[in-house]
Order: structure tokens, then C-alpha cells, then sequence
């Protein structure tokens, strides 16, 4: 049923169509996440922030994300420093919080995470919910843990592009894991 045309999602489609056919009725080729579009492969940095990591709030946040079938490439505690924070903030230093923001974001321990999977920005923006959490929807991270603004849990890209930019802020190239989920199949399809 797939053609030369197809892209590899519609071939993995396609294969999951013909999971449990018997024999040659079944596509030969590469397991669909090896061969998946970089949308498969999308990635997002997430900062549980200070107050979440003094809250004791990590695994909360970090079962939602495994939860929703996103693999975790990269995660570190750290003491974030001024330097990193000025690259990571820059579009907001001319904004009269931002000394605030930079305070509240060196005032403890903060944990850094990289999340791959498909359209993993947008989905985790959803998740994430409203940066006000008086307006963040119930069941979302920030409607469910925060009460202030000012102490919203936790930081998520807003795009791809952002994503790229901020995840080489706060990581290495060695510091992310490739590796294979052996949940992808149950996730995306065979």
C-alpha cells in the first residue's frame, strides 16, 4: 500500500495498518522511529525551576512528560549562574522584572531537561499551560502546582527554533543520549 511518493510517516502508517497480517503482506523496511520524520525527533528544553525543586515537584513534572510518551535525551540538576541565565533571557533584559527573574532563577537549584518526540514543542507548551497560572487551565503543570507568576514551575521553548537555541545554552552535544525507546512501536507504531 505505499508508493515510492509517500513520505516515511505515511509509510509507518501504512505498516501499522498491516500490524498482525500474516508474512509478506507486511511492508519489509526500517522500524518506523529509525526511519521517522525529524518531527518524530522534534526536541524541547523544560527547566524545572527553583521553586518547583524546593517544592519537591521533579518527579511530578517529569512523569507527565513520560506519561504523554516523550523520551528524556538529556537532564541535569545545576545551580544556574548569571551568564547562562543573560543568554538564555536575553529578549526580556530590557523588561523592568528582569533583575527579579534573574534573582529568582539563581536563588536555588534548578533541574534542565531535554524531551524529544513528535511536535514536542507545541504538546509541551499545552501541557505547560498559561504562564499566569490564575489562568492556566486545570491539569496543566503550571493551572496544577503554581500559584504566582512570579513562581511558575517551569520553563518551556516556545518553537523549534527557540528550542535549538536554548538547549545549546544549557547543554552539550555530548550531553544528550540518542538512544531507542523500546516503547516507540506502542507510541508511534510499528
Amino acid at each position: 500500500p505505499s508508493s515510492p511518493a509517500m513520505g516515511s510517516l505515511g509509510r509507518c502508517l501504512a505498516r501499522s495498518l498491516l500490524r498482525g497480517q500474516p508474512g509478506p503482506s507486511r511492508p519489509a523496511g526500517p522500524r518506523c522511529y529509525g526511519s521517522a520524520p525529524a518531527e518524530l525527533q522534534e526536541q524541547t528544553l523544560v527547566l524545572v525551576k527553583p521553586d518547583a525543586v524546593q517544592r519537591r515537584l521533579v518527579g511530578s513534572v517529569i512523569q507527565r512528560f513520560e506519561r504523554r510518551g516523550f523520551k528524556l535525551v538529556g537532564m541535569k540538576l545545576l545551580q544556574a549562574n548569571q551568564g547562562i541565565l543573560e543568554r538564555h533571557y536575553e529578549q526580556l533584559r530590557q523588561k523592568p522584572f528582569y533583575p527579579v527573574l534573574v534573582a529568582y532563577m539563581t536563588s536555588g537549584p534548578l533541574v534542565a531537561m531535554v524531551w524529544e518526540g513528535y511536535n514536542v514543542v507545541k504538546s509541551t507548551r499545552a501541557m505547560v499551560g498559561d504562564t499566569n497560572p490564575a489562568t492556566a487551565a486545570a491539569g496543566t503543570i503550571r493551572g496544577d502546582f503554581s500559584m504566582h507568576v512570579s513562581r511558575n514551575v517551569v520553563h518551556a521553548s516556545d518553537s523549534v527554533e527557540t528550542a535549538r537555541r536554548e538547549i545549546g545554552f544549557w547543554f552539550r552535544r555530548d550531553e544528550l543520549l540518542a538512544w531507542h525507546s523500546g516503547d516507540s512501536d506502542y507510541t508511534y507504531g510499528p
